[in-house]
């Protein structure tokens, strides 16, 4: 699949823009702070309909406008007709989102339109980082490709935030609680099925990507750690007022030739493991939706080193691909396939010819 071009109005520091892409690779090229990431961030907006950063909508409108509007004309691999998103917030938090000109209710219904994978330098802080910024992975891509996912995750949410709420008040009834443990109890038992089955898929696939990059020195296992949802624990959750076990707190380990590389691993190894990851996620797309996912690679080439970089773009030819960057080396030049790029400057965009 690919974007054909996408109009910004009002979106972050872009007033009104219409950019037309390559079916292959488009640059994005300019110093810090001049509306590139945001570029990325409008993209994925409007084909997923929520940012990729941990942003309140309303900070996405140009300051001092009431609304802003996106609108992105795209193709799938399997279908010859040209598909539209459009999508709009108002700065009373109202969202208005269009598929081919028709309204639809949730944003769910954009799903399996547009497949897009975010590359940035936080993600290459997934081994390392926290449990959460696991969890994040795993949730953000299982809810573009399993159906059903997202709407048990959403209930998962909204029921533990009841409960969470409950316990912080007084005088708790057993009872009451019960209802919401009964809910938790069978939510949590969905997810954590579909987050063993997906992370098993990954390891698949990551192990293979792995063994490539490091050239057969290293064999790479994720270990899923769950966390049921354990109603015995209610006395616990009281004095704590929180709910303390469950698949919120979810975790899996990545492992080295039996080394675990959050505790142990260096910083290289901890890059490689993640940039696994992250390919096996395209890998995954292409297998069970024969699509050929859309890339985002957000100033993350200065994030690895010259052999990371030329495997990562030569693993990526054929799909399209965006990329932020405030200057082109020669050995990225020369791993690109022939595409477009684009000069900006304070939300400006120009081709560079």
């Amino acid at each position: 699949m690919h974007i054909k071009d996408i109009e910004l109005h009002n979106f972050r520091n872009y007033s009104d823009e219409k950019i037309s892409f390559a079916g292959t690779v488009n640059i994005f090229l300019g110093k810090n702070a001049q509306g590139k990431t945001n570029l990325l961030e409008g993209i994925y907006l409007n084909g997923l309909g929520r940012s990729f950063k941990n942003v309140r909508e309303k900070d996405l409108i140009t300051f001092g406008r009431d609304f802003c509007r996106l609108k992105t004309r795209f193709y799938q691999d399997n279908d010859e007709d040209e598909k539209v998103n459009e999508l709009a917030i108002t700065r009373d938090g109202k969202k208005g989102i269009k598929v081919d000109g028709v309204e639809i209710k949730k944003t769910s219904e954009l799903l399996e339109r547009l497949f897009i994978i975010v590359f940035s330098p936080e993600d290459l802080k997934i081994v390392k980082d926290e449990p959460e910024r696991r969890r994040k992975f795993i949730d953000r891509e299982m809810c573009q490709i399993r159906a059903g996912y997202l709407s048990d995750l959403s209930d998962y949410k909204r029921v533990l935030k009841q409960r969470n709420a409950y316990l912080k008040g007084e005088n708790i009834d057993m009872d009451m609680l019960s209802i919401w443990d009964v809910q938790l109890a069978s939510l949590g038992t969905r997810i954590i099925e579909r987050r063993r089955s997906f992370i098993e898929k990954l390891e698949e696939i990551s192990r293979e990507i792995h063994y490539k990059i490091t050239g057969g020195t290293e064999r790479l296992q994720l270990k899923y750690e769950p966390c049921e949802f354990d109603p015995d624990k209610v006395r616990e959750d009281i004095r704590n007022r929180t709910t303390g076990h469950g698949p919120h707190r979810d975790d899996f380990s990545i492992i080295a030739d039996g080394i675990d590389l959050r505790k142990f691993g260096s910083q290289g190894q901890q890059r490689t493991a993640a940039l696994s990851l992250k390919l096996s996620e395209i890998k995954i797309i292409e297998e069970e939706k024969r699509e050929k996912p859309i890339l985002l690679l957000d100033d993350v080439l200065s994030e690895l080193d010259n052999d990371r970089q030329v495997y990562l773009l030569n693993s990526l030819g054929e799909n399209q691909m965006f990329i932020t960057t405030t200057d082109i080396i020669g050995s990225v030049a020369r791993n690109l396939p022939e595409g477009k790029i684009f000069k900006i400057n304070n939300g400006q965009v120009e081709i560079d010819v």
